[in-house]
């Protein structure tokens, strides 16, 4: 499932994880982190400043079976958005 650009602006995350300033696997190291502070069913959404990481956080999203749901840019960084499924 993939939101609209609208959608992820409005979404309220039940946990955010701050990757901003570091490169692969930084971010994908702290989401992993972060996603069992996540409740199952809520939001998960990760900042981060590696381009990277728009390929690889819904491919890991996709191995381990969480809904990625998209990400937007903002202010020289993305914000994207995991639903932790288990």
């Amino acid at each position: 499932m993939t939101a609209t650009i609208d959608e992820l602006t409005n979404l309220q995350a039940d946990h955010v994880v701050d990757a901003r300033g570091t490169s692969c696997p930084g971010p994908i190291l702290a989401a992993k982190k972060g996603i069992v502070d996540t409740p199952v069913g809520g939001l998960m959404e990760v900042l981060a400043t590696d381009s990277g990481t728009l390929r690889d956080l819904p491919a890991w999203c996709t191995k381990v079976g969480h809904d990625f749901l998209g990400h937007i840019e903002v202010a020289g960084y993305y914000r994207l958005f995991i639903r932790r499924t288990k």
